[in-house]
């Protein structure tokens, strides 16, 4: 196809080597449209090897399947999850619940929150697997039986659940944007756009750094960062969006989001 020989021809040009033994290529498509592809448009032509099109490639850590619905990612996280909860139940009666709690945080809670907000707007279904390996690290800490209850434990140890996890980490990807956008990626800051620079009129909304939310025609668009990212951000108080400094934004955006995960004040 023209498309790789351009690839190629713009890495020779800069003295970079394609090895076709590492390169993936990868169809993004609905079900139904995948289905229809043709053998032939399955394989690439790179120089004198042909690679065959994958079910799912991995860019920074994310796997990333042909339908984008990201349940590989989410089984290779649990799946990874499960395994340091197994070896860190082996130490638990050694250390105490402060010990635990840090190396959970270290090897779960970390994995948990990588890159999240590409779980934007996934089925509850979906994600209910890492809110799983959550509820696992918080009974591992206080040493609760499969059937306790968690809401208690997640409460006192002050985390939010995956859902809002998710939520957290795209308005502080937006207040990056609406505050720092000379400091915020360029590719993040060109997918979205303040209320204010496609309206002519003084609106109440051009002043209360407010985003534009796209028209969508399909559910699917709901996890693209053009629409998650800002619909997270306008639904939040004036005040946590007036907030200028990222510090007391955190600390604010995670009081609200714990109220509204736990139903407290």
């Amino acid at each position: 196809m023209n498309c790789t020989a351009d690839v190629a021809s713009w890495c020779a040009s800069r003295r970079l080597q394609l090895n076709p033994d590492k390169t993936e290529v990868i169809w993004f498509r609905s079900r139904a449209a995948l289905k229809k592809l043709k053998p032939e448009q399955r394989a690439f032509q790179f120089g004198s090897s042909t690679i065959q099109s994958s079910a799912a490639v991995r860019d920074l850590g994310v796997q990333l399947d042909a339908e984008l619905s990201m349940k590989q990612h989410i089984n290779k996280t649990v799946a990874v999850c499960y395994f340091h909860l197994r070896r860190l139940r082996q130490i638990r009666r050694r250390v105490s619940s402060e010990v635990t709690t840090r190396l959970v945080q270290a090897f779960i809670l970390s994995r948990l929150d990588y890159c999240n907000s590409v779980l934007a707007a996934l089925p509850e279904s979906t994600i209910r697997p890492l809110q799983h390996v959550q509820n696992a690290a918080a009974r591992l800490i206080f040493g609760l039986r499969t059937s306790d209850h968690i809401t208690e434990s997640l409460i006192q140890l002050h985390w939010l659940p995956i859902r809002w996890r998710i939520q957290y980490k795209l308005c502080l990807m937006m207040q990056s944007i609406y505050r720092y956008s000379d400091r915020s990626p360029a590719y993040l800051a060109y997918m979205v756009q303040p209320a204010s620079t496609r309206s002519t009129r003084r609106l109440r909304s051009r002043e209360s750094g407010l985003f534009d939310v796209p028209r969508l025609r399909t559910k699917f668009g709901e996890t693209a960062f053009s629409f998650s990212g800002p619909s997270a951000w306008n639904a939040l108080p004036t005040d946590i969006r007036d907030e200028t400094c990222t510090a007391a934004l955190k600390k604010k955006l995670k009081t609200f989001y714990f109220s509204q995960a736990f139903d407290c004040i």
